[in-house]
């Protein structure tokens, strides 16, 4: 702990060695800084970084009395601008401290966040803030009740990402926690990255099944169902953008769509692909395109949601037909289709 007023008094050991004249490995070669009587670090046991408070050290060098300092331990002397390390904070919130890697990544830990000698500290009364008003085990979808998602829909797979890098098994749950989202956002975000990384595994080591790749990667098997399954859809969404590619291309060619883009595929319920194409010239033969892997290409009636719900059973209704014959048609033959 880094107390209160004090930051600016840090110091690491090659601080230490430069104030003293001497290379940093011939400093800790000598072991100056385990000397009897040396002042003990201001970080916490066990952390990689040593830091030292300079008043201290200057005494001890100058044999003068060293001045004590609070420790973590003075629980009624804490102050609310005392600085933690991550080993610290967990202790805070009762966490391992691998498992602070990951809730340090919420917002309000993010903003408060600062280096002290090139280790990542936050401010007591922040941590303190976050424990109170972090998610608790008594509320249903693990974030504060009447309260939305957190982050930013655009932002979840970025924001997830880390903590699946930190800890391949971590729970949604945990994400929950760290992040203040639903835990059915969290599961469905740990879903689609656990599946593309399963996905790009496969792609580099083709002799892997996704049950393979995901032991592989540490995904337990618990939490991987779904996973596995959307991975292997993944793959046949890969497998088939040529295919999509080459349509867009004729469509554009056509003279139906301003861009030659290939439709960015979706796995509506992980288990099968689709992809859309909406067509913007000026007259069209239809609003957009929908490509279903397991029905092929069908018109839909709405250029904003032209998948609709994809479920397994193929829609039907007012302008909605279905295009030449197969899953794959020639783009020439979808062509033909759609101008008769």
């Amino acid at each position: 702990m880094i107390c209160a007023g004090r930051r600016h008094l840090v110091r690491t050991l090659a601080d230490l060695a430069v104030e003293q004249g001497i290379q940093l490995q011939s400093y800790l070669n000598a072991a100056h800084h385990k000397v009897a009587g040396f002042p003990a670090p201001v970080s916490s046991s066990g952390a990689r970084t040593l830091l030292y408070d300079g008043d201290q050290v200057d005494a001890f060098l100058t044999g003068a009395p060293v001045p004590p300092l609070r420790s973590e331990g003075d629980v009624q002397e804490h102050d609310d601008d005392d600085l933690l390390d991550r080993r610290e904070a967990a202790a805070v919130l009762g966490i391992a401290p691998r498992t602070w890697g990951m809730y340090k990544h919420h917002p309000l830990l993010t903003k408060h966040v600062t280096e002290v000698g090139g280790v990542e500290h936050w401010p007591r009364r922040v941590v303190h803030r976050y424990r109170t008003g972090r998610p608790g085990k008594a509320t249903v979808t693990g974030r504060p009740e009447g309260i939305g998602d957190q982050v930013p829909r655009d932002q979840l797979l970025a924001r997830t990402a880390p903590l699946l890098d930190a800890d391949p098994t971590i729970s949604a749950a945990t994400v929950t926690a760290a992040l203040g989202v639903y835990t059915s956002t969290a599961q469905d975000a740990l879903t689609r990255l656990r599946a593309d990384r399963i996905a790009d595994l496969i792609g580099a080591r083709t002799e892997l099944s996704p049950k393979e790749a995901a032991v592989t990667l540490g995904y337990p098997a618990g939490q991987v169902r779904r996973a596995t399954v959307r991975a292997e859809a993944v793959l046949r969404a890969r497998h088939a953008a040529p295919y999509l590619a080459a349509v867009a291309a004729a469509m554009h060619g056509a003279g139906w769509t301003t861009t030659t883009a290939a439709p960015a595929v979706q796995h509506p319920a992980d288990d099968h692909v689709v992809a859309a194409l909406a067509l913007d010239a000026a007259v069209v033969p239809a609003p957009a395109l929908v490509w279903d892997e397991r029905q092929g290409w069908r018109t839909a009636t709405s250029r904003r949601h032209p998948v609709g719900r994809g479920g397994a059973v193929p829609p039907e209704g007012g302008g909605i037909r279905y295009l030449a014959a197969g899953t794959t048609p020639p783009p020439e033959a979808l062509i033909a289709a759609l101008s008769a």
